[in-house]
């Protein structure tokens, strides 16, 4: 019998829901029924977010947003609260790639990846865990990848950020369950998807080696593609839906059987 997610009532806030994963996200959340804190750092792609969503029926705000800022942080979570009423689930996606070797990657870079992709997280889990508790309880989401739980050349920065993405989710997951708070924490683990951050990428390479680039990309794929944000978005719908009530501090991995090799 096949179940049908149904977030009506529920208030999401959704990091870095400008592009990609993250508004593809917020548009199914949004579908489900939630209604939807859109956030970016780039503000007129949260509005244009919020506008398809609310195009769709939907209910939804936008916030410009630097994910590094705490005092940010707390702005978004008043907005939220202010403008729906309350606060169920948090999806941390926002954050950067870098494909450099150690030699050439600086102080600055190192830094710039570990505040966004782990500051961010940290901060985010932090402004929005007791809005959750009050609210009556619900689901952080964190965007780890692939990239935290095998190495890769070239990506010591990004792996970095990302393990510590896994190994914090765990983390807090036992410290709020052990608090008695009504928040649920896991990791969220893509392959290789196709979105504009792997397109800055692709873009990077020198164009006779283009093709032979994203061949390889399909390639470390089991499954035989590439995965698309839809795919992400259905796990962590299914995460911040009661489907999932009884995982908290898991990781789930979707990545077309890249790491089974």
């Amino acid at each position: 019998m096949t179940q049908e997610i149904d977030l009506s009532g529920r208030v999401a806030l959704v990091t870095g829901a400008g592009s990609g994963i993250g508004r593809k996200a917020a548009t199914v959340l949004a579908g489900a029924g939630a209604a939807v804190a859109c956030t970016d750092i780039k503000a007129a792609t949260a509005q244009e977010t919020a506008r398809m969503i609310e195009g769709q029926g939907g209910r939804a705000i936008s916030l410009t947003h630097d994910v590094v800022d705490e005092d940010q942080w707390a702005d978004a979570v008043t907005a939220t609260l202010e403008a729906f009423g309350g606060l169920h689930i948090m999806v941390n996606n926002a954050g950067i790639e870098l494909v450099k070797t150690i030699a050439d990657i600086s102080v600055d870079d190192f830094r710039r990846v570990m505040d966004i992709n782990v500051l961010g997280v940290f901060l985010g889990i932090k402004a929005c865990a007791g809005a959750i508790h009050d609210s009556g309880g619900g689901s952080i989401v964190n965007l780890s990848s692939v990239a935290g739980l095998i190495g890769a050349p070239r990506q010591a920065a990004y792996c970095a950020s990302k393990g510590a993405v896994r190994l914090m989710t765990k983390a807090t997951a036992l410290e709020l369950a052990g608090q008695g708070k009504k928040v649920r924490v896991n990791s969220v683990h893509p392959g290789i998807i196709e979105t504009p951050m792997m397109q800055d990428l692709i873009d990077g390479v020198p164009p006779e080696e283009r093709e032979a680039r994203i061949r390889q990309m399909h390639s470390r794929h089991p499954i035989g593609r590439l995965g698309q944000p839809l795919d992400i978005a259905n796990a962590i719908l299914f995460l911040a839906s009661d489907l999932s009530e009884f995982m908290t501090g898991s990781e789930v991995v979707v990545d077309g059987g890249l790491t089974a090799n």
